[in-house]
């Protein structure tokens, strides 16, 4: 199952890894703004010779046509920062753009996936079908993947592997277990419209901060008393907007959060709950309550065989040690999108290691990750395309 020749490859092509990642990750660009990192890649794919085209506006997709006929395996990276001052002042690398840092890892995917199409273009007339790659931009704002999907990025693909370096599993582990990954994740605005006045007669006023702190304080017994404890769920007021100054009391409230679950039914509760809660709490007061409730990414739910697909290969390519029980996360991940259209899994690479300070939490400003872990998550996509592919 597992090919020599692109193990040899990949890790002969280490050092260079190891530089993409580095200059991806001094030179950081946001969601929708990743055009000088599409053009390093579409660059780097000329290079190569693969054949390729831009996305618009700044994704990438590639594809390798295999010497043989067969299918078609799909492996995704996606390229965005976050506006996340970095941290990291003495790394030679640290982001050069002030306000903007790689605290995520999509550097490493980016260079990762590069560097695994490297070692596939190697091998191409021995693939019995095609790889298509998939540079994607707009991760972090969830709303990439489906544009890509949009542009074609899956047809004619039969399957879709995606992994996330992951800074709190011990550096060289996987996992990738069938089921539940990474949560659904939505977004809910509540605005509560009161009565505002003097702060010293509030007997003629409605409070909307009143309102607004009962809100927050009751929606919590959505989770705890109407869902079944079996099935997980997050329920986060993140943002609390009230008033205008000390001495006037709030005619208006507005509340920003996220729900995380897995599971559709509770998400489709949770959301009629919002209404009912906010409704409620308004009418209490004499308040007037009004909720948007924003749809987000998909929960990524991996299938069964292409999660045990993926274990094989990673024990058969690094040993069965390196297979790691990792719980779902209440993390959010667009890679949902990809598999709405095709079965596939997503697989999370190790890259925490306390001697080199890379346990930090991703979107921390001082997330880092231990780069010995790269080649394996650029093995890791190299050889499950071509495990899938001679399956």
């Amino acid at each position: 199952m597992i090919n020599e020749k692109m193990k040899e490859a990949i890790q002969k092509y280490g050092e260079e890894l190891t530089e993409i990642r580095r200059k991806l990750h001094s030179e950081p660009e946001l969601s929708w703004e990743e055009v000088n990192t599409s053009a390093f890649v579409s660059e780097y794919l000329n290079n190569l010779g693969i054949s390729h085209r831009k996305t618009e506006p700044t994704g990438v997709i590639a594809e390798i046509k295999g010497g043989k006929a067969g299918k078609t395996v799909a492996l995704r990276a996606d390229m965005d920062a976050l506006s996340v001052v970095e941290l990291n002042k003495d790394l030679s690398y640290a982001s050069k753009e002030e306000g903007k840092m790689h605290a995520c890892g999509h550097d490493a995917h980016t260079a990762m996936l590069l560097i695994a199409a490297k070692a596939l273009n190697d091998i191409k007339d021995e693939l019995p079908g095609n790889v298509r790659l998939i540079f994607q931009p707009a991760e972090e704002v969830g709303t990439g993947a489906k544009e890509m999907v949009k542009q074609g990025a899956v047809e004619g693909v039969d399957h879709a592997f995606g992994l996330h370096i992951w800074s709190q599993m011990p550096t060289h582990k996987v996992a990738c277990s069938p089921g539940p990954s990474f949560a659904s994740a939505d977004i809910f605005t509540v605005t509560f419209k009161g009565r505002g006045g003097h702060g010293a007669m509030p007997q003629d006023c409605i409070d909307a901060a009143i309102v607004a702190s009962s809100f927050v304080m009751n929606v919590q017994s959505v989770v705890s008393r109407t869902i079944d404890p079996q099935h997980p769920a997050v329920v986060t007021v993140g943002k609390m907007v009230v008033g205008t100054r000390f001495n006037v009391i709030a005619e208006n409230a507005v509340i920003e959060g996220t729900v995380r679950c897995f599971d559709p039914e509770t998400r489709d509760h949770i959301d009629k709950q919002l209404q009912v809660y906010a409704e409620n709490v308004a009418n209490i007061y004499g308040a007037v309550a009004e909720v948007d409730y924003i749809r987000g990414t998909q929960a990524v739910i991996n299938d069964g065989y292409s999660a045990k697909l993926v274990q094989k290969v990673a024990s058969e390519a690094f040993g069965e040690e390196v297979i790691y029980d990792e719980k779902p996360t209440m993390g959010g991940e667009d890679f949902s999108f990809y598999l709405d259209e095709v079965p596939g899994s997503f697989a999370l690479v190790g890259a925490g290691n306390p001697e080199k300070d890379t346990e930090w939490a991703h979107h921390h400003g001082k997330f880092n990750v231990d780069e010995d872990g790269l080649a394996t998550g650029a093995e890791l996509y190299a050889q499950f395309a071509w495990a899938y592919l001679n399956e």
